[in-house]
């Protein structure tokens, strides 16, 4: 084990700041807060702390549409509170990754500001302005994730602009090597101050086609989500967006052990060139598979033999049960089976990411209509049970104080806590040596003992029944 690096040996933790804990009294999560809880965060055994975006944003995509990629939004606390909890963090030996998200940007970010302002502005090619169709209509059919078409007319130029997810988020145009060279200084600017790496938001959607052509009809559309009606082969997985995570990688090595992580929803024979020829792109490609798969012995089975399969030499494998867009595991798979599930995650061979939460068995919460908040359930309401982020993002559960001890009582929290929160807390759970919490902190201590658990190789064994 003296020859893995952290990233390899470690477990990473993601913090949803909004929902971690509150230390001002005003409903949302904040960077003061989770400086407060780094004991418990601690007591986890894990070795990374992921943060969801804390960059200045008027939060059209909660924090996902940047308005600043070198500051912190004042909701989270100042620029002093980061450097107070990074220094904290890796006074207990952890790590501190951010959320980068370089696809696009706010409408609000300067950047956009001067590229709308005329059409032969500078930076009008850091983003993508086409005329209308001979219609009057968008200059093709990509659709936006979230609903509808992906371009929005800008009155002022007569022109219109790309945004693959809400209007006010759009695209950087990454053929324009200004683009780039920007986005590298901010990552250096977090890497300067000894931030340990980036997770990188969307990374396998930085670079679309030249042509910008219309993307083909799905055939196999269920008549269901509507972005799925087309097969984004223009829009997704470009050969281009490889030379961009090369670049990437290059800022990362010029530091030591600093380690970056892709979002990349691709099957097997796609995400494994995101590790690069030469190992050169993304440290860890995020495999989603245990996510996305149906929880059934012989299915997950083969998903792990297959992974391990195509593992390029030297690609360092990982894996992950829940995140911030995917309903919460304990509710995809029943309390019961979380338990094994997190028991797989934590025993498998490679890099495991917990989501916060999981590790009490936090479930989905109902949220009132009127409280619905994350942009693609408030477009398109009818899907809101479906295409809904908001109920894997509720308030973490401490204990069974009013709030569930994440904020003071007679706080309006950000988002509703869960009902059984009196129950199922982290106060609870801590005394009850057969808890969810301590079965997950048992877990993370044997992984990291015994390193068979870590290093070491993996075979599938064939139990003979299908009910397993």
């Amino acid at each position: 084990m003296t020859e893995q690096l952290w990233w390899q040996t470690g477990i990473i933790y993601q913090i949803y700041p909004r929902s971690f804990m509150d230390s001002n009294a005003d409903g949302v999560g904040d960077l003061p807060g989770i400086r407060s809880r780094l004991d418990y965060i601690q007591s986890l055994n894990v070795q990374a702390v992921w943060l969801s975006p804390i960059f200045p944003s008027p939060m059209h995509d909660f924090g996902y549409d940047v308005a600043d990629y070198c500051g912190i939004h004042p909701l989270f606390g100042t620029m002093a509170d980061f450097d107070a909890l990074l220094a904290d963090v890796h006074s207990r030996g952890l790590k501190l990754l951010l959320d980068l998200v370089p696809n696009h940007t706010s409408d609000e970010h300067p950047w956009f500001i001067e590229s709308r302002s005329s059409r032969d502005n500078p930076k009008r090619d850091w983003y993508f302005w086409r005329d209308p169709a001979p219609d009057g209509g968008p200059p093709n059919n990509w659709l936006s994730t979230f609903g509808g078409p992906a371009w929005t007319f800008d009155p002022h130029t007569g022109q219109y602009y790309l945004h693959q997810f809400v209007s006010q988020q759009p695209e950087l145009n990454y053929r324009n090597p200004e683009v780039l060279a920007a986005m590298l200084d901010s990552m250096r600017f977090w890497l300067d101050k000894g931030v340990d790496g980036f997770r990188v938001d969307v990374i396998w959607m930085m670079i679309k086609d030249e042509q910008l052509r219309d993307e083909a009809l799905n055939s196999d559309w269920d008549g269901f989500n509507p972005y799925d009606r087309i097969q984004h082969n223009y829009t997704h997985n470009q050969p281009e967006v490889h030379d961009l995570i090369r670049e990437m990688r290059k800022v990362l090595d010029a530091y030591d052990e600093r380690m970056m992580v892709g979002e990349i929803y691709l099957p097997n024979d796609s995400l494994m060139k995101y590790y690069g020829q030469d190992l050169d792109e993304c440290h860890l490609p995020f495999n989603f598979q245990l996510i996305l798969a149906p929880w059934k012995a012989s299915v997950v089975r083969k998903l792990v033999d297959d992974y391990e399969a195509v593992l390029p030499a030297g690609g360092w494998p990982n894996w992950v049960l829940g995140n911030h867009d995917q309903h919460r595991l304990a509710t995809r798979v029943g309390p019961a089976q979380a338990r094994v599930a997190n028991m797989l995650l934590l025993t498998l061979r490679g890099t495991p990411t917990c989501y916060y939460g999981d590790e009490i068995g936090m479930e989905n919460v109902a949220i009132p209509p009127h409280m619905i908040q994350d942009p693609p359930a408030v477009k398109q309401p009818e899907l809101a049970h479906i295409v809904g982020r908001d109920p894997e993002r509720t308030p973490m559960q401490w204990d069974d104080s009013p709030n569930a001890g994440f904020a003071p009582e007679g706080v309006q929290t950000w988002l509703p806590v869960a009902p059984d929160y009196k129950t199922r807390n982290v106060a609870a759970q801590d005394a009850d040596p057969a808890s969810m919490l301590n079965y997950f902190r048992a877990l993370t201590a044997l992984r990291q003992s015994e390193p068979a658990l870590i290093t070491g190789s993996y075979r599938s064994v064939d139990a003979g029944m299908e009910d397993v």
